[in-house]
């Protein structure tokens, strides 16, 4: 820095400020320190020396609450990452990707080491033994939350899926529907596609979003008539545990699946089994992604905006870097009525 200042013949707090941007300079000195630096092949202070400077890394953590080749693999979460980390970039800001810790005793987590920022969850247990929350905490980094309950002076980002699923099943109710049963997403990090009891899936429940989601039932007075809950939010996984709901001796006319990908899933397994759609059996889904395998079928479901997620999730990040407490941000949420829903056949 020190040659870039004498061969421009500004001052070394001069060429600090060019590359900080954190000071007025005129486009003429700027370009003349530019230039200088250029003729030295300078490409600007170290990293490592401007987070020393400047107590910051430049690195938000994002913990990620399932394996990584399943998050790859889902259009909603790819989306909703896309423009967080676009955001991000665009304030000058890198992604490390973090495995959410377990919490099981010895485990090493790099949420609890790594150099960061500030963190950001997707997703969080709906218990109060978050591992990851109690990790944050203890380090006293800003954290945003998407869709769980958030530690006091932490950013949250979520949707209303309680209502959103009520209004889902209202519609199946409306179309005459009474055995409705339901596929959730998984209910943990390591379980297997499997039929479970309401009270077990409402007790063993880790992440938020699946619990609020079974709630939904009782907000409208009934009680699903299976339940089976997912390994993974993949479209394979949704073949599964439709298979297992549909060979239920319940006979469900009609499934609630927590993701679109567990519904295509489930239009892929009734077509399997010989069951019109929505002829015999009226499916809905969660999110508003494009599945273009099932056409020339269209998912009845919640839309949501992936891309405007991603957007306030960045947004509540650089309100907590500026010192600021952000408040809550609720995503809105829009019923699309598909061809996977149609009235009960008597």
């Amino acid at each position: 820095m020190a040659d870039v200042a004498a061969r421009a013949g500004v001052s070394l707090s001069t060429v600090s400020l060019t590359y900080s941007g954190a000071g007025p300079l005129s486009a003429d000195t700027r370009a003349k320190v530019e230039r200088a630096a250029e003729e030295l092949e300078y490409s600007g202070p170290a990293p490592h020396a401007q987070a020393l400077r400047s107590g910051r890394t430049g690195v938000v953590g994002l913990v990620i609450h399932e394996r990584l080749q399943l998050s790859f693999r889902d259009p909603m979460m790819l989306r909703i990452m896309d423009s967080l980390v676009g955001d991000l970039g665009q304030m000058g800001l890198g992604v490390l990707l973090i495995p959410t810790p377990t919490g099981e005793p010895g485990e090493r987590s790099l949420l609890a080491t790594a150099s960061m920022d500030a963190a950001v969850l997707l997703r969080v247990r709906d218990h109060d033994d978050e591992p990851a929350l109690d990790i944050l905490r203890r380090r006293g980094l800003p954290t945003v939350v998407m869709e769980g309950e958030p530690p006091a002076g932490a950013g949250v980002v979520g949707i209303d899926d309680r209502t959103a699923t009520a209004e889902l099943i209202r519609h199946l109710l409306d179309l005459g529907h009474e055995r409705i049963g339901t596929i959730t997403l998984p209910a943990g990090l390591d379980g297997d596609t499997r039929v479970l009891g309401l009270d077990e899936a409402l007790t063993q429940t880790a992440w938020t979003p699946v619990h609020r989601r079974l709630e939904a039932f009782a907000d409208v007075g009934i009680a699903p008539c299976v339940v089976v809950e997912a390994r993974s939010s993949t479209a394979a996984e949704g073949v599964a545990a439709a298979h297992l709901a549909l060979s239920d001796e319940s006979r469900p006319t009609a499934l609630v699946c927590q993701s679109d990908l567990l519904a295509g899933g489930a239009i892929l397994a009734a077509r399997e089994l010989g069951i019109p759609v929505p002829q015999h059996l009226s499916i809905t889904g969660f999110d508003g992604i494009d599945l273009p395998w099932i056409a020339p079928l269209e998912i009845t479901t919640q839309v949501q905006d992936a891309e405007a997620k991603g957007h306030v999730l960045a947004a509540e990040v650089a309100a907590l870097l500026r010192g600021e407490t952000p408040a809550p941000v609720t995503v809105p949420l829009e019923l699309r009525i598909g061809t996977t829903t149609a009235r009960v056949r008597s």
